[in-house]
């Protein structure tokens, strides 16, 4: 039998992965002052198991207004550095699974609450709020605080804080890095018409709004060695009249690879509140396709990715190279050993489960 594709390497920049299945970031809403805590240690070095080929660390943010809410993770200091690095020393001493880290600024979708208090906005002069910042002063939602829209010295600041906690992210190690351009994040917020109503070099043309995100690109990738890989996450679409499209993410997709990208993910939504999403079974898979077809580096798919065969035959026919999982593993952290023994490969473990884990039998792990 040969080895189904899901299984087989793949090479992101100057790493080779050993196949095609990403754990994406994922938010836990567990961080105090941007450091991690015990929960990561936990969650990741779960999830360091599962036999995927990567692992992802949530949104982290490069400064503190850029946290989705008070209690996400950041690398902005040597505090968080410090924390992050006590949770990867941990899960190193049991996992040699490539960790990437996904940066991000939340912009205008910044100072919330935690998801199980309500997810709603705090305003600035609440407990646990700030002033959110934005390409422009549009909320989110009308109940929102308007959002500061970045000048100069604002766009500048966020740029080089990307780039620090790029530094900081190969100081510590960590073997890739995903620039967080995706559900309508301040990146996307420069992307998309909806958001972005600026007439400066900013705004208005396509040229105009992906300047900023490219200029953030161009400074992590400045701040990281030659063959470091770094990528980036896209929404596909923001599901609502007139916004961001698959067109622009072409555009965009070119422009990056010209400047030395690494892989792009594709998502989708979450610029709009109003947004209308179609969701079922590999519903953002055709908004990978179709970049994947305008591009040459690799392409992860995402999205109610949950059978085997399903992800066999994503990456086999060609819709994109890689695919990734957030729920389904959530729900099933050994899915990628699930995977191997339905589709008949195998997949790494550590000693301590070899009495467990999928060889040769296909039906092993079937119930």
């Amino acid at each position: 039998m040969s080895q189904p594709k899901l299984f087989q390497p793949i090479q992101i920049g100057g790493s080779t992965l050993s196949n095609r299945i990403v754990i994406a970031p994922m938010c836990q809403y567990s961080a105090v002052d941007g450091q991690m805590t015990d929960w990561h240690l936990m969650h990741l070095g779960t999830l360091a198991q599962s036999g995927a080929a990567i692992l992802t660390i949530e949104a982290t943010a490069v400064e503190p207004e850029g946290r989705i809410s008070y209690a996400d993770v950041g690398l902005w200091d040597d505090a968080t550095e410090d924390a992050m690095g006590r949770v990867l020393k941990g899960i190193r001493a049991w996992s040699d699974m490539p960790i990437a880290i996904q940066l991000a600024h939340a912009g205008r979708k910044a100072s919330t609450a935690r998801p199980w208090d309500g997810g709603g906005q705090i305003a600035p002069d609440a407990e646990n709020g700030w002033q959110t910042v934005s390409s422009s002063d549009l909320p989110f939602r009308d109940a929102d605080n308007p959002p500061v829209a970045l000048d100069q010295a604002g766009l500048d600041r966020v740029r080089d804080a990307f780039a620090a906690a790029a530094r900081r992210a190969v100081r510590l190690g960590i073997d890739a890095i995903q620039i967080h351009a995706a559900h309508g994040y301040l990146l996307h917020q420069f992307l998309s018409p909806l958001s972005n109503m600026r007439r400066d070099e900013y705004g208005g043309s396509l040229e105009n709004r992906l300047r900023f995100p490219l200029e953030v690109f161009d400074a992590v990738r400045a701040a990281v060695p030659a063959g470091y890989p770094v990528t980036i996450r896209v929404s596909g679409t923001d599901w609502a009249p007139g916004g961001w499209d698959v067109e622009g993410n072409i555009a965009f997709a070119r422009a990056l690879e010209e400047r030395g990208c690494d892989a792009i993910h594709v998502s989708s939504g979450g610029l709009d509140a109003g947004q209308q999403i179609p969701i079922g079974p590999s519903y953002q898979v055709p908004l990978a396709r179709a970049i994947r077809q305008a591009v040459s580096m690799p392409v992860v798919a995402v999205g109610l990715i949950t059978a085997p065969e399903q992800a066999e035959a994503i990456v086999a026919t060609g819709e994109a190279d890689m695919i990734a999982l957030g729920r389904t593993v959530l729900y099933d952290p050994r899915w990628p050993w699930h995977a191997a023994a339905a589709l008949g490969a195998q997949v790494k473990t550590g000693p301590q489960f070899l009495a467990a884990a999928p060889r040769s039998a296909p039906k092993l792990f079937i119930r």
